[in-house]
């Protein structure tokens, strides 16, 4: 058997945690790397030793290989682990990894590279049976050779990346029209995620299922697959969340496709976990999407229904150990469901969220389990992917761990940056995703529901918290003196509120944004009760319940019955904070890095043109004209770190037509 002691994980947040945790369950040390800017985060503090490799930008940290390289040798560690993402699937990084004298913990260089291009791998799988849609590669071919392409295969088709995955670099065209903005961004974004600007058109299948099959082999020819994943719920072509086993595969499809997938993985030579991913069709056909060298974002669902740790599998294959069990033996035993918590607003957008996590309390209980990366008083940043931890279910069947999985989102404690914990659960909640959902139903078919209001409990609440931190050592609370009238913002709404002291309680009456309550207006009982950090337990007339609370500044976040609501004093005389994005004004809708400057100053432009393109959390944002004019003044330039709201450029608007 090969003998390594130290393992360095080369990567961060919730993957880089849950490796360590296993290496040490194993026996063995670990090592952690970091930006400057996870100096504080959980990884950091769970490995025995940690290794600061660079600034927050991952080109200059976890990208660079010469500083991980440096970093084992400082550190004396054997063998690296790449979690997922970053250079977990770069065959030169393996190759690099080997050459230093390091144990890889994944598949061997070759086995990577043969799958690491979706061309070359569909040739491959193609090669060894496995079903594989109509596509052709846009490699040497112009604009119009692009176009001739993409009418022999007939719309709608996707544009895909050749050399990754996760959804950068992908795009669903159904016009002709189309085509063209969809290959420019998704070759820029294809760029930047993995430094290859190649692309691929393939036929698109509406209403499918993606369905991934989990191998795994060793050093002693033995390959198995571990039962498949259904990952149909997707935004954008990101997964949101997955399950296992999949509701739409029966005994006799499993095996089929289990097959095919460890076909492949024998044809290319494979060690390791690997994740070979198909499109399922209405009719029950499966066809190859891609393979994908490394561990899942989702393979807790696997690891819940089997009963396996894959990362100690992983670490014990790469040390030459043989799988320890034969296919026969693999048993899938109730029904997984995780959901991935992103820092992004689905009411916006989806557009990636920053901020200081306030506070971070995961729920615990029977079946579940919560792999997390962040900390309370941890920065979420521009810089990194915007998924903050997974939540994961296990229950004897599909409802069960759907009910459960449910409570657990409702019970999670978060507040700082926005977060998609409401878009969640309407997934979860909505009849479409209880008969099974295909790829296209979140994009197309899935309505949002509104943002709830708050009712007079949660202002009446609100007012109590705001107007008890203002008035701290002055003396209110314990003299039950009268105070100024308050008024509080939710949103675009504001309502005027006066708390006076009554027997055992505080009286709350409420009124409207533009006046006081009346003197005789009814008033709603509050009393707080308890209180252990952040967790507040009150009463509102009869009714006793528990929130969540934390002051973002002036703010106060409220997480109340399962909804976090943001409230902030309001001057008596202000009726409106006033739009600063009003006129021609272009404000950057989010933090992130201005990637490519499309106009320049005194160009006139249409309605909906492209102004500028922003990178966060691994995405590509066109902001464009709100409506037709004249650029009169640019603000920033390519390269350029812009904050949230932060001016990127004036237009000067044409006049109505008429006008």
């Amino acid at each position: 058997m090969a003998g390594f002691s130290k393992i360095l994980v080369a990567n961060r947040g919730e993957i880089a945690a849950r490796i360590i945790r296993s290496a040490r369950a194993l026996g063995y040390r670990t090592v952690a790397v970091h930006s400057a800017a996870d100096a504080g985060a959980p990884h950091v503090a769970l490995a025995d030793e940690a290794v600061e490799i660079g600034p927050a930008p991952v080109g200059e940290s976890y990208l660079s290989v010469p500083r991980l390289l440096d970093a084992a040798a400082l550190t004396g560690a054997d063998a690296l682990h790449p979690g997922y993402g970053f250079l977990a699937e770069n065959a030169e990084f393996a190759a690099a990894c080997i050459a230093a004298g390091l144990t890889f913990i994944g598949p061997p260089p070759a086995a990577i590279r043969a799958m690491g291009n979706k061309r070359e791998a569909k040739e491959r799988a193609a090669a060894a049976g496995v079903p594989c849609l109509p596509g052709l590669e846009c490699r040497d071919l112009d604009q119009a050779g692009i176009l001739a392409v993409a009418r022999g295969l007939g719309l709608p088709l996707m544009v895909k990346a050749a050399a990754g995955g996760g959804g950068r670099g992908l795009r669903f065209v159904e016009r002709e029209a189309d085509l063209a903005p969809a290959l420019t961004l998704a070759a820029a974004e294809a760029q930047s995620a993995f430094g290859d600007g190649e692309l691929i058109l393939e036929r698109a299948v509406l209403s499918g299922r993606h369905v991934e099959v989990q191998v795994f082999a060793d050093t002693h020819g033995n390959c198995l697959h571990l039962g498949e994943r259904d990952c149909s719920v997707q935004r954008r072509h990101q997964k949101i969340i997955e399950e296992a086993p999949s509701p739409a595969v029966d005994p006799a499809l499993r095996a089929a496709m289990g097959e095919a997938a460890v076909r492949l993985a024998r044809a290319v030579g494979y060690v390791g976990a690997g994740t070979v991913e198909f499109l399922l069709d209405a009719e029950g056909a499966f066809w190859f999407l891609e393979m994908n060298t490394r561990l899942q974002v989702e393979h807790p669902v696997t690891e819940c229904v089997t009963g396996l740790d894959l990362v100690a599998l992983q670490i014990e294959v790469a040390a030459g150990a043989p799988l320890p069990l034969g296919q026969q033996e693999v048993a899938l035993r109730g029904h997984a469901i995780e959901a991935r918590l992103y820092a992004e607003d689905p009411r916006q957008g989806f557009l990636p969220q920053t901020g200081r996590v306030l506070v971070f309390d995961p729920p615990a209980g029977p079946g579940l389990r919560v792999d997390a990366g962040i900390l309370p008083g941890q920065e979420v940043t521009a810089f990194y992917d915007p998924m903050l931890a997974k939540i994961i279910a296990h229950g004897r069947d599909r409802e069960e761990a759907r009910r459960r999985l449910v409570r657990a989102l409702e019970e999670l404690a978060l507040l700082g940056p926005i977060t998609n914990r409401d878009f969640l659960l309407s997934i979860l909640r909505d009849p479409v995703f209880a008969g099974g959902a295909t790829t296209d139903w979140v994009d197309h078919r899935l309505a949002m529901p509104p943002a709830a209001a708050p009712d007079d409990a949660a202002w009446a609440l609100a007012a109590v918290l705001l107007e008890e931190r203002e008035g701290a050592g002055q003396g209110w609370w314990s003299a039950g003196r009268m105070r100024r009238p308050l008024r509080l913002r939710h949103g675009e709404t504001l309502r005027h509120a006066r708390i006076a002291r009554a027997e055992g309680h505080l009286a709350v009456s409420l009124g409207d944004g533009a006046t006081p309550p009346a003197d005789d207006a009814p008033a709603l009982a509050v009393a707080l009760l308890a209180r252990e950090g952040d967790r507040l337990r009150f009463r509102l007339g009869p009714l006793q319940a528990t929130a969540r609370h934390a002051f973002d500044g002036e703010a106060l976040l409220l997480d109340l019955g399962g909804r976090v609501l943001r409230f902030e004093p309001a001057p008596l005389s202000d009726a409106r904070l006033q739009d600063g994005a009003a006129g021609g004004e272009v404000l950057a809708p989010m933090s992130g890095r201005v990637v490519a400057v499309k106009v320049t100053a005194g160009e006139q432009v249409d309605k909906g043109a492209p102004l500028l393109v922003l990178e966060a959390m691994k995405m590509h944002l066109a902001i464009t004209a709100a409506a037709a004019g004249k650029v009169v003044e640019l603000r920033v330039a390519e390269g350029e770190q812009v904050r949230p709201r932060q001016l990127l450029a004036r237009l000067e608007l044409a006049a109505p037509a008429g006008a």
